[in-house]
């Protein structure tokens, strides 16, 4: 008997460890006190991460920061012009990964740029149609490329059961990363196109209305039951009343965007959020460094509120270490 409690005593020793090394250690960075934080920040970017960061921006200004912070939403790809090739901007919000020629531009710059990836939260990219459609409830990513470059016209195209009406095409423009994003998660597979193909597709689809801006799209859709939309999940929930979220089929089953389905993967547009900055942009403007380093430790509280979903605690951790380390900490 006493041998075989050594052997358990043996086991919760060697595995506690364990377990307790596999537990996410929350990265600590310094604490801000805005009221000692002057000068300009100026953002630009992303559409979608416009609201998270906006938010942000006023939580700071109301703790005490006096400066002027202006935050540009022109989508990621033009966030990544000011901030890369004019060298204009101190931040940028993106809804997509940089690309390797983005960063050539920014190390082209005088002083030379090099983007730090700072993860800031999740985002359940929404499929909508207007509240009064009856019809549809769920698309395959097949259905929703064939629908996006204008193979299916009307609704009774993607059903037999739907109304024999024009589908009325709504999209962010080719200058955002949510445009970029969904060419590479429904428009490749569900084509089965290459990147180039499939982006001339959804380009040339027949009346396809495009914007920059979020707020056009979700007007677009609320205008007609025949319409539908792609965008991030927070301005759906902004207008929830007159939209309604269609479920997607990747191929393992219908799942609906939602503050789970996001954080479990289930949800097969869910996809990550960022801002960009740089050590010396921080090194020279200190309002700056302060106003990334408050970002990431006030984001967790606010993002909800705004209508997308907390970064693992890996993913801000990696963001919070990225940080230290390009402030020499």
């Amino acid at each position: 008997m006493l041998k075989r409690l050594f052997w358990i005593v043996a086991a919760i020793v060697l595995v506690l460890p364990i377990a307790i090394m596999a537990q996410e250690t929350e990265v600590e960075l310094p604490e801000v006190d805005p009221l000692s934080v002057s000068g300009d920040i100026i953002v630009a970017g992303s559409s979608t991460v416009y609201p998270l960061t906006e938010a942000v921006a006023e939580q700071f200004i109301a703790d005490g920061f006096s400066g002027e912070i202006t935050i540009d939403s022109i989508g990621s790809g033009g966030g990544f012009e000011r901030f890369c090739v004019a060298g204009e901007t101190d931040i940028a919000n993106a809804s997509r990964g940089i690309k390797d020629s983005e960063i050539e531009s920014c190390g082209a710059l005088t002083p030379a740029r090099t983007p730090i990836e700072i993860r800031v939260g999740t985002d359940a990219l929404a499929v909508v149609v207007s509240a009064e459609n009856d019809f549809v409830e769920t698309l395959t990513i097949e259905q929703l490329a064939k629908i996006y470059s204008g193979e299916f016209a009307t609704w009774a195209d993607v059903d037999a059961t739907y109304p024999a009406e024009a589908i009325q095409l709504f999209s962010p423009g080719t200058d955002s990363g949510t445009f970029d994003f969904f060419v590479e998660a429904v428009m490749q597979p569900g084509l089965g196109a290459e990147a180039e193909d499939a982006e001339t597709a959804i380009i040339n689809a027949p009346g396809i209305q495009t914007s920059e801006d979020d707020n056009v799209l979700v007007q677009g859709v609320e205008g007609s039951p025949y319409a539908i939309a792609y965008f991030g999940f927070a301005y759906f929930s902004e207008e929830a009343d007159s939209l309604k979220a269609l479920g997607i089929d990747a191929g393992d089953g219908v799942s609906f965007p939602n503050a789970e389905s996001a954080e479990d993967g289930s949800y097969p547009l869910a996809r990550p959020l960022f801002i960009y900055t740089d050590a010396g942009i921080m090194a020279e403007k200190p309002q700056v460094a302060a106003y990334v380093v408050y970002y990431l430790t006030v984001v967790n509280d606010l993002i909800g509120e705004v209508g997308y979903f907390p970064a693992s605690d890996e993913a801000l951790n990696a963001a919070k270490t990225a940080v230290s380390e390009a402030l020499g900490m």
